[in-house]
């Protein structure tokens, strides 16, 4: 069982999507993601895209993001997302576009609508990175970070327009952080 690890909504359990379409990022992972962002969150603008359960989405939401975007288009991830959105009472911040996540960056790209912080966590080994980054460019705000999620034994793409800046390993999970390329970004350092 998932759980809101700290903020306003600190403990509420969530709901994880029947089947095995989505896997959700383990407390583990999601914890050490927002250390690492600190206060980068709040008052950020933040996409969560391949939402499933909407763990990262309601972590940022709970730490003080001042609105979070969740992208899924997964039926049964949709009505859990739903459901963990109303039961940790974050639903007046949050938006869900039940769309594919290439679209819905089309469409936010065509309103002008800019984030601070992007994570992305698509399915492992299927080369949704080199499909999503570069869709991510038009909607990253000057100096945000894109987060991408992907299996250890795959590596973050190069992509023209973003640039890796660091890589943390937790098991068989890699968090891949991203910056505009000759973009500042401040607080993610490639350290260990």
């Amino acid at each position: 069982m998932l759980r809101i690890i700290a903020g306003e909504a600190r403990g509420r359990r969530l709901g994880t999507p029947r089947g095995r379409t989505t896997r959700p990022t383990s407390d583990r992972v999601r914890e050490a993601l927002f250390n690492i962002l600190g206060n980068r969150v709040i008052d950020s603008l933040f996409l969560d895209l391949f939402a499933g359960s909407g763990a990262v989405g309601l972590e940022a939401l709970s730490r003080g993001a001042r609105r979070v975007v969740f992208v899924e288009n997964n039926r049964q991830a949709l009505k859990c997302l739903m459901a963990n959105i109303k039961a940790t009472g974050l639903e007046g911040r949050g938006q869900v576009m039940a769309l594919d996540a290439r679209r819905a960056l089309v469409t936010l790209a065509r309103r002008r609508e800019t984030f601070d912080l992007i994570f992305s966590d698509p399915p492992y080994r299927q080369g949704w990175g080199e499909l999503i980054l570069p869709a991510v460019i038009p909607v990253l705000a000057p100096g945000g970070l894109v987060i991408l999620e992907t299996a250890v034994t795959e590596a973050g793409p190069a992509i023209t327009g973003l640039e890796i800046i660091a890589v943390r390993i937790y098991g068989d999970t890699a968090l891949n952080f991203y910056k505009r390329a000759g973009g500042l970004a401040v607080g993610v350092y490639d350290s260990d």
